[in-house]
C-alpha cells in the first residue's frame, strides 16, 4: 500500500460515498467524512457495522478498524490532515464546481482532489481552480466500490501527470483494478457500455419481444458469464479461434443486419416509452427482496473474484 496516502477524506455519504468509507477503512486507511444531510451520520454507522462483515469475508489489512474513522461537520477544517479528498457528492456542475474550487484554494498543494463522478469530466468543473488544478481528476468507481475493483481514472487535459500517476498507483495499491481513461468522454468507460446495452434491452422489452426477466436471465446465463471472464474483446478473439480479424469477418454481414435493425429500433426515452417499460419489467419481475438479492449478489461476486485472483492469466 501507497503509505503517502494515509488518511482520506470522503465528501457525502450516500450509496458510494458510504461505501467507499467502508473500503478504505477495510484497506487500513484513517478516513474523515462529511455529509449535511439530516441523519447522515447515524446511516453511516448503521451501515459500517452491518457491512463489515463481508469486508472480513473480503479479507482486511492488518490496520483495518470501524473506529478509525471521524464523521465531521466541515471538512475544511480538517485538510491539514487529510492526503486525498474523494468527493461523491451530487453529480451536478454548479455543486462540483463550486467544491473544487473551494478545496483546491484551502487544501495543501499535495493533497490529490478526486471525484467520483459518474459521468461529468473534471474540466467541466475545474474552470474556478486557481491554485493547483492539476491535481483535480476523476476517479470513478464501479457500485459498489467496497466490492467492484473497477476505477476508472479520467484526467482533465490539464491534470499532470505526477498526480495522474499517484491516483493510479493510490488505487493499485488497494487492490482496484484502475484504468486510464486517456480522454475525457461524457460518462466515461463503463457507463457507456451499459448504457449502450440496457438502451437496446430496453427496446426489446418495451416492443414486448422479451421479458425484463428472460433479457436479466440471457445476459447473466450467457454473455454475462464470459465478459466476467475475458471481457468483449478477449472473447471474441477465443470466438475466431484466436484471431479477432477472423472473428470480424465471419460475423461482418450478420453484424450488419443486426446493428441497422437496432439504429431503427433505438429506445426513445420518453414519459410515455418509460411507463411501458416499467409495466413489462413489473409484470416479469414483480415484487423482489432487495435485501437477499443484495446478498447473494455480493457473495457471488466475492467468490467470483477470489477465484479469478487464483488464476494466472484472468486476474
Amino acid at each position: 500500500m501507497d503509505r503517502s496516502i494515509k488518511t482520506v477524506g470522503v465528501i457525502g455519504t450516500g450509496v458510494i460515498g458510504s461505501s467507499w468509507t467502508l473500503f478504505f477503512l477495510a484497506r487500513g486507511l484513517k478516513v474523515i467524512v462529511t455529509d449535511p444531510a439530516p441523519g447522515a451520520k447515524e446511516r453511516l454507522s448503521t451501515y459500517l457495522e452491518n457491512e463489515w462483515s463481508t469486508m472480513q469475508q473480503a479479507g482486511l489489512h492488518d490496520q483495518a478498524s470501524l473506529a478509525n474513522y471521524q464523521f465531521v461537520d466541515n471538512i475544511f477544517d480538517q485538510l491539514e490532515q487529510i492526503d486525498l479528498i474523494q468527493e461523491t457528492g451530487p453529480e451536478r456542475v454548479d455543486f462540483k464546481r463550486s467544491l473544487f474550487s473551494a478545496l483546491d484554494a484551502k487544501a495543501p498543494s499535495d493533497v490529490l482532489l478526486l471525484s467520483s463522478s459518474s459521468g461529468i469530466p473534471s474540466s467541466e468543473f475545474v474552470t474556478e481552480c486557481k491554485s493547483h488544478p492539476g491535481r483535480v481528476l476523476i476517479g470513478h468507481p464501479f457500485n459498489p466500490p467496497h466490492l467492484v475493483p473497477l476505477v476508472e481514472v479520467v484526467p482533465h487535459p490539464g491534470t499532470e501527470e505526477i498526480h495522474i500517476k499517484r491516483a493510479f498507483d493510490f488505487y493499485n495499491s488497494l487492490g482496484k483494478k484502475p484504468i486510464l481513461i486517456k480522454r475525457e468522454t461524457p460518462g466515461f468507460i463503463a457507463n457507456r457500455l451499459q448504457m449502450a446495452l440496457c438502451n437496446e434491452a430496453y427496446s426489446l422489452v418495451s416492443r414486448g419481444i422479451v421479458s425484463a426477466a428472460d433479457l436479466d436471465k440471457c445476459i447473466t446465463s450467457g454473455p454475462g458469464l464470459r465478459w466476467s471472464v475475458t471481457g468483449p474483446f478477449m472473447t471474441n478473439i477465443l470466438a475466431g479461434g484466436g484471431s479477432f480479424r477472423h472473428l470480424l469477418e465471419h460475423i461482418g454481414t450478420a453484424g450488419k443486419v443486426w446493428s441497422e435493425d437496432m439504429r431503427n429500433h433505438a429506445f426513445d426515452l420518453n414519459p410515455e416509452t418509460i411507463s411501458v417499460l416499467d409495466a413489462n419489467v413489473q409484470e416479469s419481475i414483480g415484487n423482489i427482496d432487495m435485501v437477499s438479492l443484495q446478498k447473494d449478489r455480493d457473495q457471488i461476486l466475492l467468490e467470483l473474484m477470489a477465484l479469478k485472483s487464483k488464476t494466472s492469466s484472468l486476474k
